[in-house]
């Protein structure tokens, strides 16, 4: 997304089936678009051609390419995010081990659906507009995760809010160092397995 004030909300919402189909299509193509050509070249054009429409119809919904990559960019923070509360309410009054295992599944779940859809948007969220919608998903996993720790039945956290950062903090750090590729061989195998044994003893450890 460039870095001119452009507008980036939505023309209009898709309230119709046929709408949010159309919507669907634009929100897949863009997303072929950046994995196969990089966000430099995912432009409106293309991804109308991709979706098998023309840019007039595109702009029906979209003002710009910077509005589509946005709207691109929430739903999936939002599919993440809303998956991590699930996990966090389903948690609630288990042990922390299992709260630590749940964690880690479900988000390693979630970025590594598709691989070349996360790594593509991360691109996208570093553009203008992109880092307050990470922030914002990533403030509700944070109160998600604090909400959780809370009921611990076996641990009695002080700070649960600062807990809560360094955890989802923890996960976030390998899974983007697998999508970028800065990991070694080997290392996504046994990520969910390391990654539950690191989170765990760190909740462990505040047991005093």
């Amino acid at each position: 997304m460039s870095k001119v004030a452009t507008p980036l909300k939505p023309r209009k919402s898709p309230v119709q089936a046929r709408s949010a189909a159309t919507v669907e299509a634009l929100h897949a193509a863009t997303i072929q678009v950046l994995t196969r050509e990089g966000l430099a070249r995912c432009t409106t054009t293309r991804v109308a051609e991709r979706a098998g429409m023309s840019v007039g119809s595109l702009y029906q919904y979209y003002p710009n390419r910077d509005a589509l990559l946005a709207a691109v960019l929430e739903r999936h923070l939002d599919g993440i995010a809303g998956a991590m509360e699930g996990a966090c309410q389903a948690s609630a009054g288990e042990p922390v081990a299992r709260m630590a295992s749940t964690l880690v599944a479900v988000f390693l779940r979630e970025k590594l659906r598709d691989p070349q859809e996360s790594k593509a948007l991360y691109a996208v969220a570093a553009e203008r507009g992109g880092q307050q919608l990470a922030t914002r998903a990533h403030r509700r996993v944070v109160t998600a995760i604090a909400a959780m720790l809370e009921t611990a039945p076996d641990v009695r956290f002080e700070d649960p809010a600062a807990t809560a950062v360094m955890s989802a903090s923890a996960l976030v750090g390998p899974v983007r160092a697998v999508l970028e590729g800065q990991a070694p061989a080997g290392f996504e195998a046994c990520l969910e397995r390391e990654l539950t044994r690191l989170l765990t003893a760190y909740l462990q450890a505040h047991r005093g």
